[in-house]
């Protein structure tokens, strides 16, 4: 290949976001010295690129995904993401800026998008009309114009629809004139089509016409029209294609099919409608996202040949991936197409297809050039030896030392035996890339003072390109060490905390429960204490996930509404340093606290915080794929978790005890709960000799309190309690061993107390009762000495809670004593077989109370529901001993 120093010259700059302009969405077109851009904004450009300046900028009511541009018509049309597609006529938009002043842009030497945002000044901003708009869709994702034919491709709720209207010309009404055709492809769109995020790719349209179409001839193509060579186009698309002289409708979706569909069976199937699935082929698959579909031509002309026609069809994939397809001769002499498949360096941000067989493809980190032509003498269809075909086995990418291209164009401009490109960088500079390619190795000239001043312009182009080029990758390296030392000490953290199950965690999370007045409502806070004791550091993409779960919830079917989930960052917890959060628990609206409720804290690492900035830098271009990079590597939480512990909250932690608290140390907040300020009225008019009427004051008078039991023997007891209780009885030790985790624990201690009464999170009391017992005919050797726990409270409902709470503590306490393998002794069977039969036989009976209940009428049902009740308090006070 020839000399490649391309000879650039930096324009002018445009401001674009912080981190530089993402590809895929920036356009740049040409028409004649008018420079069209968009940079991904809601803004276009106008560009006189002989007088330097910057003519006008249009503000569209959404983001710019799409330009295109008919020279014939001096016609804009312009794709608003969400929106739909605007047309403007150049020639009323050049007569309304006349009374407008030019203001010079920067001619871009140092080319920071921060010195150039006078291009979106008052002055020379141009808004533009909503009724320009000719299609209103939301779902519309790219769109192409054909002589007077609009092609769009809209995103549907399951697959991807091509649409084609007849549009109208600049002037005229500009509303369309209605839809003639319509198809949907045969897979379904990227993503899910009930989100309204923009897909990371946007699919690619392009047109492809045979030499005898008559929008061949009358129409000047843009970026995305080429006219083939007969005989490739009857290859690809068949012979209906050939016979109609239609052009085909070529689409690169995002998942890598290249599908097409015939324009003039389109039209058709609108008049009458068939099997639309019929009319879309699928040409290839390049099981990557399509960024670029173009052609080229890579054989010599003939010397009679005047029209230059594309004899090669390409596409590109994301990834690199490229396919370019020709008509060659098979051994037995019959055209056929050659597919040939290369790989080259990616992720491919852009590309365009230039003259002399040359396709033009940009990376992150630097412009290359392949070379597809043949070489050697035209060819001749005559002769098929000399026919078609001979794609290189191998592309050989040729650097050009211009890197973060987002957006490329070939100008047609173009000097003579070279090439013009249109660039737009991630910083937002518009410059030119001149390539004289058929020039060969220079000879030596004469130093002149002009040839040296070029040179040195040049060269210091060459400088500042090779320098934003180092400092894109000096960042993104220092972003991967960066990302790499995060990772590591989230290993080391992980490490830790799953070898340590047994012991001291180093990394530890302690939940307490307190009552605090919270917004003249008494409310029962959780305070979380994390404390860091290893040797590492918890820095950014630390977080610590708080769940609260009500556990009378957790059997719906709707359990995962009644959790709810704080995540608070960890900012630098260092060793032995400590991180303390407060939440609430309850009780809700409703002024109910379901109880137990389960707090669970775990550590999550956030890989995508960390990770995904280093896989996608901040200064280097940032192209949506590679958003989607963290999502094929990580998991589908896309973080770790860490559990560090499970703390449940029940009716004994929950109680408050006002009778017990010394005048000094009560708050006038939690003497009682918050009452009903009706009753209290109530209560005040009534005078102090009478006796309050309401419905807790009737139940504690006419109902009697719901009682439950629970008998343990003495010596386990005095094993679970062991010597921190020594010194006071046996009930007392029990009754604080209880309200271990309550707040109140410390004045029980100190006042030795057996029995406490204590007030429920909804006001009515809860009394606990511990009394020594001797069980008899139980035990050959005689009676055993046993502690019974009584539970009593006039609310049946926080009975059963502290009930509960009870019995869970002796669960636990059970299990501790059997794997320290302490033996019970020498038990009468027949008493307990007896004791098994009668507790079946109330299960019997309340089953059958149950069921009796759902077929009584309201008369007979209070009796059934009241001798349910009964046996419900026999089977809360067996006589069972733990032992």
């Amino acid at each position: 290949m020839a000399d490649l120093a391309p000879q650039v010259n930096y324009l002018a700059g445009f401001c674009c976001p912080l981190g530089g302009l993402a590809a895929g969405k920036p356009r740049v077109l040409c028409l004649g010295a008018e420079i069209f851009l968009s940079t991904g904004s809601e803004l276009v450009y106008v560009y006189d690129q002989e007088a330097g300046l910057l003519t006008a900028v249009y503000r569209f009511p959404g983001q710019v995904w799409h330009l295109e541009l008919l020279a014939l018509r001096r016609a804009l049309y312009v794709l608003c993401a969400h929106r739909g597609i605007y047309c403007m006529s150049l020639d009323q938009a050049s007569s309304s800026l006349c009374s407008r002043r030019s203001v010079s842009q920067d001619d871009g030497d140092d080319g920071d998008s921060e010195d150039s945002q006078d291009g979106e000044s008052p002055s020379r901003m141009i808004p533009v009309d909503p009724d320009a708009c000719v299609l209103h869709d939301a779902t519309l994702c790219t769109f192409t114009v054909l002589d007077n034919l609009l092609i769009t491709l809209a995103q549907g709720p399951a697959r991807w629809k091509v649409q084609l209207f007849e549009c109208p010309c600049p002037g005229e009404d500009p509303l369309l004139k209605g839809q003639i055709g319509e198809v949907e492809l045969s897979t379904p769109p990227a993503g899910s089509p009930r989100e309204p995020a923009a897909p990371y790719f946007l699919p690619v349209l392009c047109c492809m016409s045979p030499p005898g179409s008559r929008v061949a001839h009358s129409h000047l193509h843009g970026s995305r029209g080429f006219t083939l060579e007969e005989t490739l186009f009857g290859l690809l698309f068949g012979t209906d294609a050939s016979l109609l002289e239609s052009p085909v409708i070529l689409c690169g979706l995002p998942d890598g099919q290249l599908c097409c569909v015939v324009l003039q069976t389109l039209v058709t199937s609108g008049l009458a409608p068939g099997d639309s699935k019929a009319l879309v082929k699928i040409l290839h698959h390049l099981e990557e996202p399509v960024v670029f579909i173009g052609a080229l031509r890579t054989e010599p002309l003939a010397e009679d040949v005047e029209d230059s026609h594309s004899d090669c069809l390409v596409a590109l994939g994301h990834h690199g991936r490229t396919l370019a397809v020709k008509a060659s001769w098979d051994e037995a002499g019959n055209l056929v197409p050659e597919l040939r498949e290369y790989c080259l360096p990616g992720p491919v941000l852009c590309a365009a297809c230039g003259g002399g067989g040359r396709m033009y493809h940009s990376t992150p980190s630097d412009l290359c050039v392949v070379d597809l032509a043949r070489g050697g003498t035209p060819w001749d269809p005559m002769q098929p030896d000399t026919g078609p075909g001979g794609l290189p086995s191998l592309l050989c990418p040729a650097s050009l030392s211009v890197c973060s291209v987002v957006t490329l164009s070939v100008s047609s401009r173009a000097p003579e035996g070279g090439t013009e490109l249109l660039a737009l960088s991630a910083k937002g500079r518009l410059m030119t890339c001149r390539l004289d390619l058929n020039s060969e190795t220079p000879s030596p000239t004469r130093v002149t003072a002009a040839n040296t001043g070029r040179k040195i312009k040049e060269l210091l182009s060459g400088i500042g390109t090779v320098s934003e080029r180092v400092s894109f990758l000096k960042k993104a390296v220092d972003q991967r060490n960066k990302a790499l030392m995060c990772l590591n000490e989230a290993m080391n953290v992980s490490c830790a905390l799953l070898s340590s199950r047994e012991g001291p965690r180093p990394i530890s999370c302690t939940t307490t429960t307190t009552w605090s007045r919270l917004q003249l409502q008494d409310m029962l806070m959780a305070t979380c204490l994390l404390e860091n004791s290893s040797d590492f550091s918890l820095d950014r993409g630390w977080a610590l996930c708080i769940q609260v779960l009500t556990s009378s919830r957790a059997l719906e079917l709707d359990s995962a509404s009644s959790a709810v989930t704080y995540t608070i960052p960890v900012d630098r917890l260092g060793p032995g340093s400590r991180r303390e959060v407060t939440l609430p628990l309850g009780p809700g609206e409703d002024g109910m606290l379901d109880l137990p409720v389960t707090v669970s804290c775990a550590l999550f690492y956030s890989l995508r915080e960390v990770v995904g900035g280093a896989l996608t830098p901040s200064d280097c271009s940032k192209d949506p794929s590679l958003d989607m990079c963290p999502l094929d590597v990580l998991p589908e939480q896309e973080g770790i978790c860490l559990p560090l512990s499970e703390h449940t909250v029940d009716m004994l932690q929950c109680l408050r005890f006002p009778s017990l608290a010394t005048p000094h140390m009560q708050a006038p907040s939690l003497l009682s709960p918050v009452s009903d300020p009706v009753d209290t009225f109530l209560g005040a008019c009534l005078g102090p000799g009478s006796k309050p009427a309401g419905p807790a004051s009737l139940r504690a008078a006419y109902l009697p309190p719901s009682v439950a039991a629970i008998k343990v023997s003495a010596e386990l007891l005095r094993a679970t309690v062991g010597d921190s209780y020594s010194g006071v009885s046996l009930c007392c030790a029990t009754l604080q061993w209880l309200l271990a985790e309550n707040a109140a624990v410390d004045i029980v201690r100190a006042r030795a107390l057996s029995s406490v009464q204590g007030v429920a999170p909804d006001g009515t009391d809860v009394h606990l009762i511990i009394r020594e017992v001797a069980v008899t005919d139980l035990c050959p050797a005689g009676p055993l000495q046993a502690v019974e726990i009584q539970v009593e409270s006039s609310s049946l409902a926080n009975m059963c809670q502290a009930h509960h709470a009870i019995i869970g503590r002796m669960q636990r306490m059970v299990v501790e004593q059997a794997a320290r393998g302490s033996s019970p002794p020498d038990l009468r069977m027949q008493y307990l077989h007896q004791i098994q039969a009668n507790h079946e036989m109330l299960l019997r009976e309340v089953q059958t109370l149950r069921d009796r209940l759902c077929t009584e009428d309201e008369g007979h049902s209070c009796a059934t529901a009241e001798k349910l009740l009964q046996l419900y308090r026999q089977l809360r006070s067996p006589s069972l001993l733990l032992l």
